[in-house]
């Protein structure tokens, strides 16, 4: 500490002057304990309240802490057995082969057991792969002169089989599938092919087979992004990707019919503009980020979120507004299911009683910060909650799109990211093309396939909205 001075030696006026120091320092002080007591106060409020989960707000369920299993009890293993009632796994319908056991003598007294008058009693499955490796073809051109014009002819290389890359469509399709569908790394992804199928293909030379298919994906991408440009209802939600060590945005707009995902720098609504090009559905789906808002006619408001965001209010303490309109949302949710039962009257005579219990709700006076900011929110979206009601097509929640994007959270988490801009947009086909493929009722495996193959991976083109 700075020793005091000797006040004995100090005039009038010196003593005034450090007294008014003195002052001016205590009132810095007391600003900043003013401050600390605020952020104390703060803190504490943000320790009294609930923690944040999947069930309440929109953290991942992979985030979650997990609770400590109950030791497993005697008896509670599943034991495997042959023919226990209730379980197994079901019969083959078409064999490869069947082998008929038959006795031929008694174990017990090694009587002889004659093979006519014996029934089978029990069957059962062995399931083996064969051991696969792959089909080398060799091209061999022969040329010869010609005796007429004495010109150097050669052969022309048969359809499919011209010169260029070794490796075939279906190395190709199972390099993608693996790559993009599970997430292997190019090194282990060439260590698969090596141990498994015995087809030495290194890391360069999968970059290059991926780089080779890319048009192919992206000619299907174009058909895919021409139907969503026509769809009367869009759902649509964004998560973050990594490219070259940044970040960035995968975003998805999918429906019933197709998916279509994109990976730019920006999660601006530029990106929405740039995708539907012109496009402007009827009803469109998300959260409330802002980027997501005015694209269509009419919004749907992802009440999953919605009802997360109750459950969190509740638990800090909301017992006046958050309760009921989760209540009322719950049952918006259920009139939702049975859409399909009931007439458009119907429909129209519900949302309107949904609108009435909502109007209860909106006047009751909230204490609890967490309640006061729902109803001011929904004072203002009001109108979004329930488009779901009286339009058929629209889904209550945009689930469907986060589940869109699933994959591609573990692609990144596994991965970390891309390593080139070309690498980000095949992903981005590849999964536009699998999501459209599901759709229509394709596997994965099958949707690559197809889109090698230059045929279609989506169903039904939907109607113009």
């Amino acid at each position: 500490m700075t020793p005091l001075p000797d006040l004995s030696a100090l005039s009038h006026a010196e003593k005034d002057a450090l007294i008014l120091a003195l002052w001016q320092q205590v009132e810095v002080l007391n600003e900043q304990v003013r401050a600390l007591r605020q952020e104390v106060a703060e803190l504490r409020a943000r320790l009294d309240e609930p923690p944040k989960s999947s069930s309440n707000s929109s953290v991942p369920p992979s985030r979650d802490r997990k609770a400590n299993q109950p030791p497993r009890g005697p008896g509670t293993r599943r034991e495997a057995s042959v023919g226990r009632a209730g379980g197994g796994r079901p019969l083959h319908p078409d064999p490869d082969r069947i082998v008929e056991a038959r006795a031929k003598q008694c174990p017990h007294c090694a009587g002889g057991l004659d093979a006519a008058v014996q029934r089978p009693v029990a069957a059962y499955d062995r399931i083996e792969l064969p051991p696969v490796r792959p089909v080398v073809t060799r091209v061999v051109l022969h040329a010869a002169r010609c005796p007429c014009c004495a010109a150097m002819v050669t052969a022309p290389a048969p359809v499919g089989l011209e010169a260029g890359s070794p490796y075939g469509a279906s190395v190709a399709a199972m390099a993608v599938y693996l790559r993009y569908s599970h997430a292997i790394g190019y090194r282990r992804l060439s260590g698969l092919f090596d141990h498994l199928f015995g087809l030495r293909i290194s890391e360069g030379a999968l970059a290059n087979l991926f780089q080779r298919v890319k048009p192919r994906f992206e000619g299907q991408v174009a058909e895919i992004l021409a139907r969503l440009r026509r769809s009367r209802l869009i759902c649509s939600d964004e998560t973050s990707a990594r490219v070259q060590g940044r970040n960035q945005w995968e975003w998805v707009f999918q429906n019933e019919q197709v998916a279509v995902h994109v990976i730019r720098p920006s999660r601006g609504r530029a990106v929405v503009e740039e995708v539907l090009a012109g496009h402007r559905p009827t009803i469109w789906v998300s959260d409330l980020y802002g980027a997501q808002r005015g694209h269509a006619e009419r919004w749907q408001l992802c009440l999953a979120h919605q009802l997360r965001d109750c459950a969190f209010a509740i638990e800090a303490g909301d017992a006046v507004f958050a309760p009921p309109l989760k209540r009322l949302i719950l049952r918006a949710v259920a009139i939702g299911r049975r859409r399909a039962r009931l007439s458009d009257a119907t429909l129209w005579q519900y949302r309107q009683a949904l609108e009435r219990r909502l109007d209860t709700i909106m006047a009751c006076q909230p204490s609890n910060k967490h309640g006061i900011r729902l109803r001011k929110r929904f004072g203002s979206l009001r109108e979004h909650l329930f488009t779901f009601i009286v339009e058929r097509d629209a889904p209550a929640t945009n689930n469907g799109s986060e589940q869109a994007l699933r994959p591609s959270v573990i692609f990144r988490k596994v991965t970390n990211g891309f390593r080139s801009e070309w690498g980000r947009d095949l992903y981005a086909a590849v999964r536009s093309v699998i999501g459209t493929g599901q759709r229509a009722k394709l596997s994965p495996f099958q949707a690559i396939r197809n889109a090698l193959a230059a045929r279609p991976v989506g169903g039904i083109d939907p109607l113009p909205g």
